[in-house]
């Protein structure tokens, strides 16, 4: 009897322990809890420690306050053209006011992916083929501020929409894929028709380059043999003046020479003479012969006969 009048005593002291710890609520940071009391909304507990009254305040709904992302799968969408393919999204949404998201849709997430499918086939239904394929930022546009004033009443905003994939019809696949091919193939011959022309231009203007350099050297050599053959006429010259000075030099010194010996005029016009056989028997074909020695190469002329014949008479 001792023991159990322990124990009761125990259990109600460890009752009334969890009473209180249930009743301590620490909210975590991008979370907030929304309270009811009795049933009805009483308010919504934001980050840190709360109080709840027992067994008439309890937490109806956590929410996540970070930005969240959802992925639909492919949807099937019509196009303008009746062309009928098929199209997955993905939403990125973040939660602004915890009541009405608790309040506002039963299961938000399948609503919100119901109302992008709707959005979407709405908006596709509007365009060609061609303008899906090109206007997918147009399409995330208008289905972000669609879906955002549809959400708003639900406490949820939609802060961005994403064409995930666009998966057009197998033929029309086909098709695309050899209008790719066909613009590669135009693309590369393109760029090889670029390649071989700027190829050519390189050729020609290496062509041009060795036409001038080779020019210059021509230049440069027929001037070296220009500034030869003048140095060698220069030089040629120089000699020829040379050996005409020494010569009159050495006329000079023998004129010199035959005054000192006190030789007479004969002697003088006979060294003329000679002279002027010596000019004869070079490549002048005409000499002029001063009168003043006219005499004496008759003179000479005579003495040469008269000393043949009496060797011909021997």
């Amino acid at each position: 009897m001792r023991f159990v009048g322990l124990l009761l005593p125990m259990i109600i002291i460890i009752l009334i322990i969890y009473l209180l710890t249930s009743c301590v609520r620490i909210v975590p940071q991008a979370q907030a809890y929304v309270i009811e009391r009795l049933g009805a909304y009483n308010g919504t507990w934001s980050v840190g420690l709360h109080f709840k009254v027992p067994f008439v305040d309890r937490v109806a709904k956590k929410v996540l306050l970070k930005e969240q992302v959802v992925d639909f799968a492919p949807q099937p969408v019509i196009t303008k053209d009746n062309v009928t393919m098929r199209i997955d999204t993905v939403v990125y949404y973040q939660i602004t006011d915890p009541k009405l998201y608790a309040y506002g849709v039963d299961n938000p997430i399948m609503a919100i992916e119901n109302l992008t499918a709707t959005t979407l086939r709405n908006i596709i239904g509007d365009l060609e083929l061609d303008a899906t394929l090109t206007s997918r930022e147009t399409i995330n546009t208008k289905m972000r501020s669609t879906l955002d004033v549809a959400t708003d009443p639900w406490g949820i905003k939609v802060n961005r929409v994403e064409l995930k994939n666009i998966i057009p019809p197998s033929e029309i696949q086909n098709a695309m894929e050899k209008q790719m091919k066909a613009e590669r193939e135009r693309r590369e011959a393109i760029l090889r028709a670029e390649g071989e022309k700027k190829s050519s231009v390189l050729r020609a203007e290496g062509h041009k380059e060795s036409m001038i350099l080779e020019a210059e050297a021509e230049k440069e050599a027929a001037i070296l043999r220009a500034d030869a053959k003048r140095e060698a006429t220069i030089r040629e010259a120089e000699g020829e003046a040379e050996a005409i000075l020494k010569i009159q030099q050495a006329t000079a010194d023998g004129l010199k020479a035959i005054k000192a010996a006190g030789a007479d005029d004969s002697v003088i016009k006979l060294k003329s003479l000679e002279a002027f056989q010596k000019a004869a028997d070079g490549k002048a074909t005409k000499i002029i012969v001063p009168s003043e020695i006219q005499g004496l190469a008759g003179l000479v002329t005579a003495v040469k006969e008269v000393a043949i014949e009496p060797e011909q008479g021997e």
